[in-house]
């Protein structure tokens, strides 16, 4: 673990400190965006006031970052700075330091932020046996929502996770450094019998900060981490057939952005490291709760049943977009090319913000036609009912 230097609470004796127990801990990355490490607490610091307490922890910033010791609603604030760059496992440095007495860790970038604390009060509702929630995440300036995630995937930048849960499942591989760590977690948290739900009442603003981005190391990092959850957690009989669909699907994607070389840098990379990279595998049931299979085939088998068709068209495709072809397969379902010779409009993807996205533009694109959300997840259906 990283030597870490701390800046304390306003309070330095444990009596004050047990009487100021919180039940959530805001645990935030930063790493040279001052500008938007001061927008994120001054948004934290709007909101009503309420027990909680807020981490920052520096990843090791050219500048000591300016956080005040307490927010605006009275919320109290602590910095921790590392001595070097440890990447998205900063967060396991904020959970470990956070008062034992949270029951939440709520997981954000230094530009995410919630837009309310309704949330806050959702998530003492929520069942035992879920383990993380997942925020709906709002890309203001492209007036989208975030890409990435699963049903059962949550993204880094907006996600509720129990405190306890978290700390047992040994929080994020710092292996990963970014990108793919929290389906790398999520799957462990399914392996200890967890679920994880979405919540559109987890309203989450992420002002995404676009500058430094290395496009080629992104790709090269998203085919080798992918690769290696894949390789970690796919059953046996799927494992191979996984990860060809992972390279084509990525370079698709590197051949589009034109970083070929850097997803080939991260391709070699995989190869190297594959054979090291522990085995867990999960039984076909979980694996398809975890890749959304389970829920596509769930979504499908409904439809049917409230009112059969025989062809589809599978509109809007992106992650995953096999599963959802795996559920029209199994229930018989023929495969349209053009939406005009379709029956039914399927959505062709497994993310839930892609996912709501697609199906509202679908509902303006094609007025009057049947279109089929290929997850039922009640916060999905909520968001999607809003314009059907």
């Amino acid at each position: 673990m990283q030597n870490t230097k701390t800046s304390s609470h306003r309070h330095s004796d444990p009596s004050a400190n047990a009487a100021s127990a919180s039940p959530i801990a805001y645990v935030l990355p930063t790493r040279n965006r001052p500008e938007a490490l001061t927008r994120t607490l001054a948004a934290l610091g709007a909101l009503p006031p309420h027990s909680a307490e807020v981490i920052v922890v520096d990843n090791n910033s050219d500048r000591t970052p300016d956080a005040a010791h307490e927010l605006e609603n009275g919320i109290p604030v602590r910095l921790i700075r590392l001595d070097e760059n440890a990447g998205a496992a900063a967060r396991n440095v904020g959970a470990h330091a956070s008062d034992p007495a949270a029951s939440w860790i709520v997981m954000l970038d230094d530009d995410s932020n919630p837009t309310s604390d309704a949330f806050v009060r959702a998530l003492a509702r929520v069942p035992q046996d879920v383990l993380a929630v997942s925020a709906d995440i709002h890309l203001p300036a492209e007036k989208r929502r975030e890409d990435g995630g699963l049903p059962e995937v949550f993204i880094g930048c907006g996600a509720a996770l129990r405190r306890d849960a978290f700390l047992a499942a040994g929080g994020y591989d710092p292996a990963f450094n970014y990108y793919a760590e929290e389906y790398d977690l999520a799957a462990r948290l399914m392996l200890m019998g967890g679920r994880i739900l979405f919540d559109p009442l987890f309203h989450v603003e992420h002002h995404k900060v676009t500058a430094g981005r290395d496009k080629g190391l992104i790709l090269g990092r998203l085919i080798r981490n992918n690769g290696w959850v894949t390789q970690r957690y796919a059953p046996e009989d799927r494992r191979r057939a996984e990860l060809r669909h992972l390279r084509a699907r990525y370079r698709t994607i590197a051949a589009r952005e034109g970083v070929t070389e850097g997803f080939g840098a991260g391709l070699l990379e995989l190869r190297q490291t594959i054979r090291t990279q522990t085995r867990r595998a999960m039984t076909p049931e979980m694996h398809d709760r975890f890749t959304g299979a389970a829920q596509a085939i769930g979504a499908v088998q409904h439809a049917m049943w409230d009112r059969p068709f025989h062809n589809a068209a599978i509109i809007s495709r992106g992650k995953n977009d096999w599963a959802v072809e795996r559920a029209l397969f199994e229930s018989g379902v023929s495969i349209a090319c053009d939406p005009a010779d379709a029956e039914v409009l399927v959505v062709g993807t497994m993310s839930p913000g892609p996912m709501i996205d697609a199906t509202l533009r679908a509902y303006r694109d094609y007025p009057g036609r049947r279109v089929l959300v290929p997850w039922l997840g009640a916060g999905v259906r909520g968001a999607c009912s809003l314009a059907a």
